[in-house]
C-alpha cells in the first residue's frame, strides 16, 4: 500500500539527518514554537556513546527492563543485538512504520495513533555480569569491575528485582511513548529475551527561574540532582565514559559503568519526622533546596569552614555523598533516576521511592566509593534499598552499519 508523505515522516527526516552527526553528547533534533518555546524532538542515535545516557532536557518519564538472554549462542545473539539497533535506531528517529495486509496483526501497538508524535524518546541497552557466563564465551571480555550488585548497608534485596543479562532503560516526555517503545522492542525479541522485572517512573522538574534550576523533587519531597555532574563533553570523558587508557578489555571504550538501586522511600515514617530533622538528614533547606545556612539552591556549601559540622551535620547526606574535597572529586557520577510508585503492600503502606541510577566510569570509584561513605547515615532510617544491579552501558554505534555489542562480539 503506498504511503503518502505525512508530518511524521517529514520528522524522521529531521532526525535522520540529526543522527549521521555523530555528536559526543546526546542532544534532541528540536524546534521552536513562533513563542520560542522548546517543542519535543527525535534523539540522535549514532555517535561514540549511547546518547540517552546524558540526553538535555532529563526526560520526564523513565523505565527500566531488566532480561534474560535466551539466545542458544553467539550468532543468536549478535542476530539479537542486530535487531536491538535497527528497531532502536528507527523508534528514536520517527521511522515510519510499515503498513501490512490487514489479514496479518499490525506491526505495531498503536497506541500512539498513526503518527506518533516526536518526544524526545531514547534508548539505553545496557548488559549484566550474568551474560559473561560460559553460553556465548563471553567470561574472557567482561568489563573488569562488572559483577552481580552485592548486597550493601541497609540492602533488602528482593531477587526477583534484581540484576539480569540485560537492561533496557527507555526515556521519553510521556508514558505511552515509553511504553510503545517498551513494546516495540520485545516485539521485535521475543525470541531472545524474556522479561525479568520492570520499574517504571517519572521526573517533575520544579519551576525554573528565580532562584530554581528546575531540579525535580524526590518523594521525600527534597529537590534532587542539585549538585549532578553537568553533561559537559570533557567531565564526561573525565568521570563518565570508560577510556581507552583504561585497564579494561579494548571493546568497553565509550562505554559506562550502570549502577541502579530499587530505593524504596518509608514515607509514613518520613511525613512524621520534625522538619528540622529532615533538614539534618538531608543538609539542605527543603522549600529552596539550598544547602543549609544559604539561599539558593545552587551555593556551594562550605564545608572547610564547618569542620564540626556547626551548619552542616558531619553526617548530612549531601556532606557524605560529595564532601567537596580534592580527593574525592574522582567519586563524581551521572545521576540519572526518577520516582516510582508502585501502589501498597500488605501492610497497607504506600509503596514509593527513588529507582536511583548513575554512569560512572569506574563503580569502584564511583558509585561504590560514595556508598562507602553514605554507610551509617540517619537517612538510612528511611529507606530501604529492594532491587535493581550492576550493568554494563554498551559503547555507541559511530555510523550507519554497525551495532550495539559490535566489539564485544567480534
Amino acid at each position: 500500500m503506498a504511503e503518502s508523505i505525512s508530518r511524521r515522516r517529514f520528522l524522521a527526516g529531521a532526525g535522520v539527518l540529526a543522527a549521521g552527526g555523530g555528536a559526543l553528547v546526546a542532544g534532541c533534533a528540536e524546534g521552536r514554537s513562533p513563542a520560542g518555546a522548546r517543542q519535543p524532538g527525535f534523539v540522535a542515535f549514532h555517535g561514540r556513546h549511547q546518547t540517552g545516557i546524558a540526553v538535555q532536557p532529563s526526560p520526564a518519564q523513565g523505565l527500566m527492563a531488566s532480561f534474560t538472554v535466551l539466545a542458544r549462542d553467539r550468532a543468536e545473539l549478535a542476530g539479537m543485538f542486530r535487531d536491538l539497533t535497527d528497531e532502536i535506531a528507527g523508534l528514536m528517529s520517527g521511522r515510519p512504520l510499515e503498513v501490512r495486509d490487514p489479514a496479518y496483526p499490525p506491526v505495531d501497538s498503536g497506541i500512539l495513533g498513526p503518527e506518533p508524535a516526536p518526544d524526545d524518546l531514547s534508548v539505553v541497552v545496557s548488559v549484566g555480569a550474568s551474560l559473561f557466563d560460559d553460553r556465548h564465551g563471553l567470561a574472557a571480555r567482561r568489563p573488569r569491575e562488572l559483577v552481580e550488585m552485592p548486597f550493601l548497608a541497609n540492602d533488602r534485596l528482593d531477587p526477583d528485582r534484581s540484576h539480569g543479562d540485560l537492561l533496557l532503560t527507555v526515556q521519553a516526555g510521556h508514558a505511552d511513548s515509553v511504553i510503545f517503545a517498551l513494546r516495540q522492542l520485545m516485539r521485535r525479541t521475543r525470541r531472545t529475551l524474556t522479561l525479568r522485572w520492570v520499574i517504571d517512573g517519572y521526573n517533575r522538574p520544579s519551576a525554573p527561574g528565580g532562584r530554581g534550576t528546575g531540579s525535580p523533587r524526590n518523594l521525600l519531597g527534597f529537590l534532587d540532582g542539585t549538585a549532578n555532574l553537568a553533561t559537559d563533553p570533557t567531565l564526561l570523558a573525565r568521570h563518565v565514559w570508560v577510556s581507552p587508557a583504561d585497564d579494561e578489555p579494548a571493546w568497553t571504550a565509550g562505554g559506562s559503568y550502570h549502577a541502579v538501586r530499587i530505593i524504596r522511600m518509608l514515607v509514613e515514617f518520613w511525613d512524621r519526622a520534625p522538619l528540622a530533622e529532615q533538614e539534618a538528614i538531608m543538609g539542605r533547606h527543603k522549600a529552596s533546596g539550598a544547602p543549609l545556612g544559604a539561599e539558593h539552591e545552587t551555593d556551594v556549601p562550605d564545608f572547610a569552614s564547618d569542620p564540626e559540622g556547626a551548619v552542616t551535620p558531619l553526617d548530612a547526606h549531601i556532606r557524605l555523598a560529595n564532601p567537596r574535597t580534592r580527593a574525592t572529586d574522582r567519586n563524581l557520577i551521572l545521576r540519572r533516576g526518577f520516582s516510582y510508585t508502585r501502589g501498597y503492600d500488605g501492610a497497607g503502606q504506600l509503596d514509593q521511592g527513588l529507582a536511583f541510577v548513575s554512569y560512572q566510569r569506574s563503580l569502584e570509584h564511583g558509585f561504590l566509593a560514595v556508598q562507602k561513605r553514605l554507610t551509617g547515615e540517619p537517612l538510612e532510617e528511611y529507606i530501604r534499598p529492594e532491587g535493581g544491579g550492576f550493568f554494563f552501558a554498551l559503547p555507541g554505534v559511530p555510523s550507519r552499519g554497525g551495532h550495539l555489542a559490535e566489539g564485544l562480539l567480534a
